[in-house]
């Protein structure tokens, strides 16, 4: 079946029609926030990419774009059980980075949470595998060396999963912590481990009258009494959400200030959020931390997905975000919690002093970056197969890791050059788009911009 091409007036028309359904009632609610992001999202291929997961699924999903296979989720490697895995959802190069773990060990992971969501496994590959081709290109790598790379990431992934699935013991897969990671992700780990939850409260807050507070200026925004009572009762809801195994329950804090705060990031744009500052363990000011409550959105891969015992899982999106992150995340930030507010479902976590984010702009060298595309494929390996049947939750109530590894097994040769083929593919297609998207943009023709 051939796949009919548009021209770029008729995508430009395809992805004005996606932006609408991804992010309209949120864009006339705050157009201003929106133009911040699409300036943001114009800057590049790779951050327009970023910012819209929501056209990568609908591409996937779509059989005139032709990237998926046809609608739906069948295609190569997936059954009933790997088209219903755990996965991050926009799991791109640059969402790796740092945290402290609730048991005080700094690991590099994969973060940003926000999209997660049950799915084939294969969607997390291949919108991984699509930003290392916009990364390559973006550094003036060969078509060869971007299907080395992509080729690195798969075999690494693959291996991981393989060893995962037939018993491997923790310490022949550790986590990326400060005794076992190399290169770059080192690198980012040493960096956090240099940062000091007074450098943030510094960067945050000023003392007054003896009393840490909020600084003002900076992106926050003072509360009117109304909304602070209505943020306080959310704080109290969220409260109850705590796992018993973290092992700082604030439910004994003091709240010392709240503000508001403007969206920030390609993703954030339009999201009403809070910061909330809380007493520490001890009467020591440094001791203080800040949480965020942070509108919860809708996942893009969710709108691809029909099956409705998915759907019906997850309370409202700030639970689903915190359930699909403590489920894909071993060990997760012990302030994760979700609440409600004005009838919309709340992220509640930590700002936290030791997230470093993996920094792609002096990874130059094709060996090194090699590296750490194949230690991002293990990341992920292990990502896809702590959400399961150990993880807690029901909703994938088997071993994932035996699950994809029996798939990829069925058919070991194509499993690279598939997520090559799409690398290059939709990495070419990404490019277009941004250059339509900025045509578009520029031009004034998005609607309520």
């Amino acid at each position: 079946m051939s796949v009919p091409q548009l021209n770029d007036e008729q995508r430009g028309e395809e992805i004005l029609s996606v932006f609408d359904t991804a992010f309209g009632e949120l864009l006339a609610a705050d157009p201003a926030a929106f133009r911040v992001k699409f300036r943001k999202m114009a800057a590049s291929a790779f951050a327009f990419y970023r910012g819209t997961a929501c056209l990568f699924y609908h591409d996937l999903d779509s059989e005139n774009a032709g990237w998926g296979g046809g609608r739906g989720i069948s295609g190569p490697y997936l059954d009933e059980r790997t088209s219903r895995v755990w996965i991050h959802g926009d799991l791109h190069a640059e969402n790796f980075g740092t945290y402290m773990d609730s048991n005080g060990r700094l690991v590099f992971n994969v973060n940003d949470f926000d999209e997660a969501y049950v799915g084939p496994f294969t969607w997390d590959l291949k919108r991984f595998a699509a930003s290392i081709a916009l990364i390559g290109y973006a550094k003036a790598l060969s078509d060869d060396q971007i299907t080395e790379l992509v080729t690195v990431y798969a075999a690494a992934y693959r291996e991981r999963v393989h060893a995962l699935a037939t018993g491997a013991k923790s310490d022949e897969v550790p986590p990326f912590t400060l005794d076992t990671a190399q290169g770059p992700l080192l690198d980012a780990l040493r960096d956090a481990r240099s940062l000091t939850r007074f450098g943030l409260l510094d960067s945050m807050t000023e003392i007054r009258d003896f009393e840490r507070r909020f600084a003002p200026g900076g992106g926050s925004i003072e509360l009117d009494a109304a909304t602070r009572y209505k943020v306080l009762a959310a704080f109290d809801g969220y409260l109850e959400t705590l796992p018993d195994s973290s092992l700082a329950r604030p439910d004994s804090y003091r709240v010392k200030d709240v503000v508001g705060r403007r969206g920030i990031g390609i993703g954030s744009a339009g999201l009403p959020s809070y910061n909330i500052l809380l007493e520490g363990h001890s009467d020591a000011l440094e001791n203080d931390v800040v949480i965020y409550i942070k509108q919860a959105q809708t996942p893009a891969v969710s709108r691809h997905i029909t099956d409705a015992a998915i759907r019906d899982y997850f309370q409202h999106e700030g639970h689903r975000t915190v359930i699909s992150q403590r489920a894909l995340q071993a060990h997760a930030d012990p302030w994760l919690g979700w609440t409600e507010l004005d009838g919309a479902g709340q992220l509640v976590a930590e700002v936290s002093p030791y997230a470093v984010d993996l920094d792609w702009g002096d990874i130059d060298d094709p060996e090194e970056i090699a590296q750490v595309v194949a230690d991002l494929g293990r990341a992920t390996a292990t990502m896809h197969a702590a959400a399961d049947d150990t993880s807690g939750e029901s909703l994938v109530p088997f071993s994932t890791e035996r699950a994809i590894d029996a798939a990829i097994a069925a058919d070991e040769a194509g499993f690279a050059p598939l997520l090559v083929d799409f690398a290059h593919g939709y990495g070419a297609r990404a490019r277009a788009d941004h250059q339509i998207f900025l045509d578009l943009f520029r031009n004034g023709r998005i609607p309520g911009l």
